[in-house]
């Protein structure tokens, strides 16, 4: 897409003025009257990372592949408004059936990490790799990553990931090849390795704007290959965050997700997904005590779900998601109008060659979970 292409989408796919002036309540009876007027035809999917007001109005919440495999088992929703981000929407295109017609309220909520890692340069990282260690890797990627990522991935005979089941998946890939390249986020790539026993020695950094493999060592000893990537919210969380609870709060438990860096991860009491969190705080007695290190809107509803336990932000000073956030409740509005018109806005399409092996990257990952 060129510059004056990218001009016009944005200017086309412009939320309208009078969405900005309408007063909450106003937004929030009409929310609730499109949804009573569609009924089943419609099927909002909300992210754990949503804001409160849009959160409010969701069908069901989960993370990412929780939330796509809601809606291909949907076959009734006609459309399906998913308040998540771009990523998310793709994979419930290509998991959905061809009746229905998926929508994501704001264009703009798109993926940091994603969007660390892109078609070319996988294909160019792939082509040095493959000069460097022929054919002894097994691409992984990440579900937090695009539909054209998930593609390359399955036509290199690999799988899709999440931070639920990134170590059973780790696992199988190791059973198929000497290496992986762990696509986009290093983190998850880096903790997932370690716990099942793969040294720090043993993992290297592909950097894809340097275009080079990062490794001291004898590049033979290599078993991860982990691409350059982070997630914009998670890598925030620090030592020095770990180390104010511990002296404020020493009776504290510290639990983070594994998207943190491996030196936050290895110094807090427990780590894992964004459900492993949830289940976990909700399993633990009242008057136990906790510090989170995930995104302040997650933790907020925690702490507002909890009131019987001391629960505070590993970072207080965190910022939510920003490109989540991007989905507000004019932007949730804007969407269910366009159906109600018939003129559904921002539909997501993801195209057929890229769908056919996007999809069995998908089906790899769900056939050993």
């Amino acid at each position: 897409m060129n510059v004056l292409d990218m001009l016009e989408f944005e200017k086309r796919e412009m939320i309208p003025e009078d969405y900005k002036t309408r007063s909450e309540e106003e937004l929030y009876e009409k929310v609730k009257e499109i949804k009573h007027k569609l009924g089943k035809r419609l099927f909002i999917p909300g992210h754990h990372y949503q804001k409160d007001e849009v959160i409010q109005f969701a069908d069901v919440t989960g993370d990412s592949l929780q939330l796509a495999q809601a809606a291909a088992k949907n076959n009734e929703a006609e459309f399906i408004v998913f308040c998540g981000v771009h990523f998310m929407a793709e994979t419930a295109d290509m998991l959905t059936g061809q009746h229905q017609t998926v929508i994501l309220p704001d264009m703009r909520a798109g993926c940091s990490m994603a969007d660390m890692a892109n078609l070319k340069q996988t294909e160019i990282a792939w082509e040095k790799l493959q000069q460097l260690f022929e054919d002894t890797i097994l691409p992984l990627t990440y579900v937090n990553s695009t539909a054209e990522i998930k593609s390359f991935v399955g036509k290199h005979g690999g799988a899709t990931v999440t931070s639920s089941n990134a170590k059973k998946m780790l696992k199988w890939a190791l059973q198929q090849k000497q290496r992986v390249l762990f696509l986009p986020d290093q983190h998850l790539g880096r903790n997932t390795a370690y716990d099942l026993g793969i040294p720090l020695e043993k993992m290297a950094v592909w950097d894809p704007i340097a275009n080079e493999l990062q490794f001291e060592g004898n590049k033979s000893d290599i078993v991860m290959i982990l691409w350059k990537g982070h997630c914009s919210v998670h890598e925030k969380f620090t030592v020095n965050n770990i180390e104010y609870i511990r002296k404020t709060y020493p009776d504290m438990k510290i639990i983070v997700h594994p998207e943190c860096p491996r030196e936050v991860v290895a110094l807090s009491d427990e780590a894992g997904s964004t459900k492993y969190i949830i289940d976990t705080i909700n399993a633990s007695p009242p008057g136990s005590k906790w510090a989170i290190g995930t995104e302040m809107n997650l933790v907020n509803r925690i702490i507002k779900s909890h009131p019987d336990k001391q629960i505070v932000s590993l970072n207080p000073y965190m910022c939510p998601c920003l490109t989540m956030n991007r989905i507000d409740l004019p932007h949730l509005v804007w969407s269910l109008e366009s159906i109600e018109k018939g003129q559904p806005i921002n539909e997501i399409k993801v195209a057929d060659d890229v769908k056919e092996f996007a999809l069995l990257a998908l089906k790899r990952m769900l056939e050993n979970v």
